[in-house]
């Protein structure tokens, strides 16, 4: 077990920053209100300092992060969701992980703090979908994923992880387009083998190393330069190509959705998801959303290693490669 400081929040922030490839929400609006819950440091837990039957959730908010900052949730956002999943399996939880450990969602189990905060999450970085979700993609018995819809809850009980990506969709276009999700009914050692382990730990480690240079931990730098075209895919509005003009002269190429989800040099895909794709601006160090590498704008690309989770098993690996968005041809090596 180790502490969590309130003054270890911007650390911890940059860190899923990193994570997030692009995606995942800018943190500021997290920090904030997790800064105001901290007044103390808060006990950090590996998984393997609990009772493995120790009942757990996970917490987290989807739909449009744009639209949070807009609209700030009550600090009570997951109250409603705990005592819903709570009265279905007849357990409370006394720990709680993060549901994405990336971008704002990273932070949010600092928000519940009458829970033992385990140093785990569902993702190991930013991902768009509850269908992506660890406990899902293996099918763990007796997993449940609650979601705000606005005035009420909407619960999901079902062993098809498809069920609840369609049906917690609904429920945060009803909740006005963003709202609080909440996964339950596994316990800490679900995580052991069903759960992405060590996010704080990565965060913390990424986010107090200097990333205005290259040696930023596990980091590999893909190119910098200066970008010269943003443009939308004819076939599909929601990807995004990003070309850059090297420094080296290279023409590199950055293909996204809501996250970075691959890399191409003079045509060739270098890196690419479940690799961890970060744009980083070249003169002030800011870790860059999707929608900030604009034109003119100097910026370096770095990826960062996967999670080992997502590489364990070819089902899983299926879910999260751009092939899996309908982004044909972006392989490593074609």
């Amino acid at each position: 077990m180790r502490t969590l400081g309130p003054d270890r929040l911007p650390v911890l922030a940059r860190g899923f920053s990193l994570l997030g490839s692009g995606g995942g929400g800018t943190t500021t609006l997290l920090e904030i209100m997790a800064g105001q819950v901290l007044d103390a440091p808060v006990a950090l837990y590996d998984i393997d300092d609990l009772d493995p039957r120790t009942p757990c959730v996970a917490i987290g908010f989807a739909g449009s992060t744009y639209l949070l900052t807009e609209r700030v949730p009550p600090p009570d956002a997951f109250a409603p969701l705990l005592a819903a999943a709570e009265r279905w399996t007849g357990v409370r939880a006394t720990a709680v992980c993060a549901m994405e450990g990336a971008g704002l969602n990273g932070l949010t189990p600092l928000l519940v703090g009458d829970r033992m905060l385990v140093d785990a999450d569902l993702m190991g970085r930013a991902l768009p979908g509850i269908d992506q979700l660890s406990l899902l993609v293996d099918a763990v018995p007796g997993a449940i994923v609650v979601a705000d819809t606005g005035g009420g809850v909407m619960l999901v009980d079902s062993s098809r992880a498809g069920d609840a990506e369609s049906l917690v969709r609904s429920s945060v276009i009803r909740a006005g387009g963003a709202g609080a999700v909440l996964v339950a009914g596994f316990t800490v050692g679900d995580l052991r083998a069903h759960g992405i382990p060590g996010t704080y730990t990565r965060a913390l480690a990424l986010g107090a190393a200097d990333i205005g240079v290259d040696d930023l931990p596990e980091t590999r730098v893909l190119g910098s330069g200066r970008v010269s075209a943003v443009e939308s895919v004819p076939d599909d509005a929601f990807v995004r190509s990003v070309e850059l003009v090297g420094d080296d002269g290279a023409l590199l190429r950055l293909v996204a959705r809501s996250e970075f989800l691959a890399v191409t040099r003079d045509g060739e895909t270098i890196a690419a998801s479940p690799e961890i794709l970060v744009a980083i601006d070249s003169l002030s160090g800011e870790v860059l959303q999707v929608d900030a590498v604009t034109l003119a704008r100097h910026v370096r690309v770095v990826a960062l290693d996967a999670p080992p989770w997502w590489l364990a098993s070819i089902e899983r690996l299926a879910r999260v490669i751009p092939a899996a968005y309908g982004l044909r041809g972006l392989e490593v090596g074609r």
